[in-house]
Protein backbone atom coordinates (compact mmCIF):
# COMPACT_ATOMS: atom_id res chain seq x y z
CA UNK A 1 0.00 0.00 0.00
CA UNK A 2 1.34 3.45 -1.19
CA UNK A 3 1.17 6.20 1.75
CA UNK A 4 -0.07 9.67 0.59
CA UNK A 5 1.75 12.40 2.46
CA UNK A 6 1.32 16.32 2.65
CA UNK A 7 4.60 18.46 2.67
CA UNK A 8 3.58 21.75 4.10
CA UNK A 9 7.09 23.53 3.50
CA UNK A 10 7.79 27.12 1.74
CA UNK A 11 11.11 26.91 1.89
CA UNK A 12 11.82 25.98 -2.39
CA UNK A 13 14.82 23.74 -1.89
CA UNK A 14 14.13 21.99 1.06
CA UNK A 15 10.43 21.25 -0.53
CA UNK A 16 12.02 20.09 -3.28
CA UNK A 17 14.58 17.61 -1.54
CA UNK A 18 11.68 16.45 0.82
CA UNK A 19 9.64 15.43 -2.14
CA UNK A 20 12.26 13.73 -4.24
CA UNK A 21 13.28 11.92 -1.05
CA UNK A 22 10.00 10.56 0.37
CA UNK A 23 8.85 10.20 -3.26
CA UNK A 24 11.94 7.63 -4.29
CA UNK A 25 11.04 5.57 -1.20
CA UNK A 26 7.38 5.14 -2.78
CA UNK A 27 5.42 7.87 -1.04
CA UNK A 28 2.83 9.75 -2.81
CA UNK A 29 3.31 13.30 -2.26
CA UNK A 30 1.77 16.68 -2.52
CA UNK A 31 3.49 19.75 -1.88
CA UNK A 32 2.45 22.92 -0.53
CA UNK A 33 4.27 26.34 -0.24
CA UNK A 34 0.93 28.38 1.43
CA UNK A 35 -0.03 28.08 5.35
CA UNK A 36 -3.56 28.75 3.89
CA UNK A 37 -3.54 26.50 0.83
CA UNK A 38 -1.89 23.70 3.13
CA UNK A 39 -4.68 24.06 5.72
CA UNK A 40 -7.29 23.70 2.98
CA UNK A 41 -5.66 20.43 1.64
CA UNK A 42 -5.70 18.98 4.57
CA UNK A 43 -9.07 19.38 5.40
CA UNK A 44 -9.92 17.90 1.89
CA UNK A 45 -7.84 15.41 1.02
CA UNK A 46 -6.76 12.07 2.68
CA UNK A 47 -3.24 11.65 3.76
CA UNK A 48 -1.66 8.72 6.20
CA UNK A 49 1.07 11.81 7.30
CA UNK A 50 1.05 15.55 7.04
CA UNK A 51 5.12 17.08 7.54
CA UNK A 52 4.65 20.32 8.53
CA UNK A 53 6.93 24.02 8.80
CA UNK A 54 6.09 25.86 11.69
CA UNK A 55 7.12 29.81 9.80
CA UNK A 56 4.57 29.38 6.55
CA UNK A 57 3.29 32.70 4.53
CA UNK A 58 -0.58 33.09 5.39
CA UNK A 59 -0.90 31.28 8.81
CA UNK A 60 1.73 29.47 10.48
CA UNK A 61 2.03 25.69 10.92
CA UNK A 62 0.83 26.03 14.84
CA UNK A 63 -2.55 27.60 13.82
CA UNK A 64 -3.24 24.89 10.96
CA UNK A 65 -2.14 21.94 13.60
CA UNK A 66 -4.45 23.62 16.06
CA UNK A 67 -7.33 23.62 13.52
CA UNK A 68 -6.84 20.28 12.30
CA UNK A 69 -7.00 18.87 15.32
CA UNK A 70 -10.34 21.02 16.62
CA UNK A 71 -12.03 19.77 13.13
CA UNK A 72 -11.41 15.98 14.66
CA UNK A 73 -8.43 15.21 11.84
CA UNK A 74 -6.37 13.14 13.55
CA UNK A 75 -3.68 12.60 10.79
CA UNK A 76 -0.36 12.12 12.23
CA UNK A 77 1.83 15.32 11.36
CA UNK A 78 5.33 15.72 11.64
CA UNK A 79 7.05 19.28 12.44
CA UNK A 80 9.88 20.83 11.17
CA UNK A 81 11.11 23.70 12.32
CA UNK A 82 14.34 26.45 12.95
CA UNK A 83 13.72 26.69 16.48
CA UNK A 84 14.92 24.33 18.66
CA UNK A 85 14.32 26.23 21.83
CA UNK A 86 12.53 23.55 24.82
CA UNK A 87 8.99 25.85 24.96
CA UNK A 88 8.59 25.57 21.17
CA UNK A 89 8.55 21.81 21.23
CA UNK A 90 6.15 21.65 24.46
CA UNK A 91 4.21 24.47 22.28
CA UNK A 92 4.06 22.10 19.15
CA UNK A 93 3.57 18.82 21.41
CA UNK A 94 0.53 20.83 23.09
CA UNK A 95 -1.00 21.73 19.80
CA UNK A 96 -1.24 17.94 18.65
CA UNK A 97 2.17 17.07 17.28
CA UNK A 98 3.23 13.41 16.97
CA UNK A 99 6.85 14.05 16.30
CA UNK A 100 8.98 16.97 15.99
CA UNK A 101 12.55 17.84 13.90
CA UNK A 102 14.65 20.81 14.47
CA UNK A 103 16.68 22.14 11.17
CA UNK A 104 19.00 21.33 10.06
CA UNK A 105 18.50 17.53 10.20
CA UNK A 106 19.44 14.73 7.99
CA UNK A 107 17.14 13.00 4.99
CA UNK A 108 18.08 9.54 6.82
CA UNK A 109 16.74 10.54 10.22
CA UNK A 110 13.28 12.42 8.49
CA UNK A 111 12.96 9.17 6.78
CA UNK A 112 13.28 6.68 9.91
CA UNK A 113 10.95 8.83 11.43
CA UNK A 114 8.29 9.13 8.74
CA UNK A 115 8.16 5.49 8.42
CA UNK A 116 7.87 5.14 12.20
CA UNK A 117 5.17 7.21 12.44
CA UNK A 118 3.91 5.49 9.83
CA UNK A 119 3.93 2.22 11.54
CA UNK A 120 2.65 2.95 14.38
CA UNK A 121 -0.64 4.38 12.73
CA UNK A 122 -0.95 2.03 9.92
CA UNK A 123 -4.31 0.05 9.91
CA UNK A 124 -3.22 -2.27 7.50
CA UNK A 125 -0.08 -2.87 9.93
CA UNK A 126 -2.44 -3.32 12.76
CA UNK A 127 -4.62 -5.93 10.19
CA UNK A 128 -1.21 -7.74 9.57
CA UNK A 129 -0.12 -7.97 13.17
CA UNK A 130 -3.56 -8.62 14.10
CA UNK A 131 -3.52 -12.43 12.02
CA UNK A 132 -2.76 -15.60 13.01
CA UNK A 133 -0.16 -16.10 16.25
CA UNK A 134 -0.76 -12.29 16.91
CA UNK A 135 0.71 -10.65 19.40
CA UNK A 136 0.97 -10.55 22.98
CA UNK A 137 -1.15 -7.82 24.87
CA UNK A 138 -0.76 -6.68 28.14
CA UNK A 139 -3.75 -6.52 30.59
CA UNK A 140 -3.91 -3.05 32.65
CA UNK A 141 -7.12 -2.73 34.86
CA UNK A 142 -10.01 -2.53 32.16
CA UNK A 143 -7.17 -1.62 29.22
CA UNK A 144 -5.18 -3.75 26.78
CA UNK A 145 -2.32 -2.68 26.04
CA UNK A 146 -0.73 -3.96 22.21
CA UNK A 147 3.38 -2.71 22.14
CA UNK A 148 4.02 -3.91 18.37
CA UNK A 149 1.12 -2.21 17.48
CA UNK A 150 1.20 1.06 19.72
CA UNK A 151 -2.23 0.07 20.42
CA UNK A 152 -4.37 0.64 23.76
CA UNK A 153 -8.05 -0.59 23.38
CA UNK A 154 -10.70 -0.13 26.76
CA UNK A 155 -13.11 -2.88 26.22
CA UNK A 156 -12.19 -3.96 22.30
CA UNK A 157 -12.27 -0.01 21.65
CA UNK A 158 -9.23 1.96 21.10
CA UNK A 159 -8.44 5.16 22.96
CA UNK A 160 -6.05 7.28 20.42
CA UNK A 161 -2.57 8.02 21.98
CA UNK A 162 0.18 9.78 20.05
CA UNK A 163 2.86 7.71 19.93
CA UNK A 164 5.22 9.05 22.66
CA UNK A 165 2.01 9.46 24.95
CA UNK A 166 2.07 5.45 24.37
CA UNK A 167 5.51 4.74 25.19
CA UNK A 168 5.06 6.37 28.39
CA UNK A 169 2.08 4.86 29.86
CA UNK A 170 4.04 0.83 28.56
CA UNK A 171 6.61 1.93 30.65
CA UNK A 172 5.03 2.99 34.10
CA UNK A 173 3.14 -0.27 32.73
CA UNK A 174 5.76 -2.49 33.03
CA UNK A 175 6.39 -0.83 36.93
CA UNK A 176 2.93 -0.77 38.30
CA UNK A 177 3.38 1.19 41.87
CA UNK A 178 6.73 2.18 41.40
CA UNK A 179 7.90 5.72 41.57
CA UNK A 180 9.38 7.11 38.21
CA UNK A 181 11.77 9.82 37.50
CA UNK A 182 11.02 12.53 34.70
CA UNK A 183 14.63 11.84 34.06
CA UNK A 184 13.96 7.91 33.82
CA UNK A 185 10.72 8.90 31.55
CA UNK A 186 12.95 11.53 29.44
CA UNK A 187 16.16 9.10 29.12
CA UNK A 188 14.07 6.08 27.55
CA UNK A 189 11.08 7.65 25.99
CA UNK A 190 13.24 10.52 24.08
CA UNK A 191 16.99 9.40 24.22
CA UNK A 192 19.64 10.83 25.97
CA UNK A 193 20.34 13.21 23.23
CA UNK A 194 16.99 14.83 23.25
CA UNK A 195 17.55 18.90 23.78
CA UNK A 196 14.04 19.51 25.54
CA UNK A 197 13.61 19.36 29.05
CA UNK A 198 11.25 18.09 31.91
CA UNK A 199 8.31 20.19 30.57
CA UNK A 200 8.02 17.73 27.93
CA UNK A 201 7.09 14.90 30.07
CA UNK A 202 5.10 16.62 31.89
CA UNK A 203 3.12 17.66 28.63
CA UNK A 204 3.21 14.22 27.51
CA UNK A 205 2.11 12.98 31.16
CA UNK A 206 -0.48 15.43 31.56
CA UNK A 207 -2.44 14.56 28.25
CA UNK A 208 -1.87 10.89 28.92
CA UNK A 209 -3.90 11.36 32.03
CA UNK A 210 -6.43 13.20 30.65
CA UNK A 211 -7.27 10.77 28.03
CA UNK A 212 -6.93 7.54 30.26
CA UNK A 213 -9.55 9.47 32.79
CA UNK A 214 -12.27 10.77 30.16
CA UNK A 215 -12.47 6.87 29.10
CA UNK A 216 -12.03 4.69 32.20
CA UNK A 217 -10.79 4.70 35.81
CA UNK A 218 -9.17 1.39 36.48
CA UNK A 219 -5.67 3.03 34.99
CA UNK A 220 -4.14 5.94 36.57
CA UNK A 221 -0.97 7.76 36.79
CA UNK A 222 -0.35 9.71 39.83
CA UNK A 223 1.87 12.76 40.37
CA UNK A 224 4.73 12.07 42.97
CA UNK A 225 5.83 15.84 44.01
CA UNK A 226 9.41 16.60 43.04
CA UNK A 227 9.81 13.24 41.74
CA UNK A 228 7.87 11.98 39.26
CA UNK A 229 5.15 9.50 38.58
CA UNK A 230 3.40 6.41 39.50
CA UNK A 231 0.72 3.80 37.41
CA UNK A 232 -1.91 2.66 39.98
CA UNK A 233 -4.02 -0.05 38.46
CA UNK A 234 -7.02 -1.28 39.58
CA UNK A 235 -8.74 -4.87 38.55
CA UNK A 236 -12.04 -4.98 37.10
CA UNK A 237 -14.25 -1.47 36.66
CA UNK A 238 -14.32 1.20 39.04
CA UNK A 239 -17.80 2.60 40.48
Amino acid sequence: MQHNLLIIEDEPTLARLLSYNLSQEGYLVELVDHGGDGLRAAMKNRHDLIILDLMLPGMNGLEILSRLRQAGIRTPVIVLTARSAEEEIVQGLKYGADDYITKPFGVAELLARVAAVLRRVSPDQTAEEGGEGGEKAIPVGDLMIYPEKYEVHLHGEPISLRPKEFEVLLYLVQRPGVVVTRDDLMNVVWGFDYIGGQRTVDVHVSSLRKKLEMNQQSVQIESIRGVGYKLVAHSGKQK
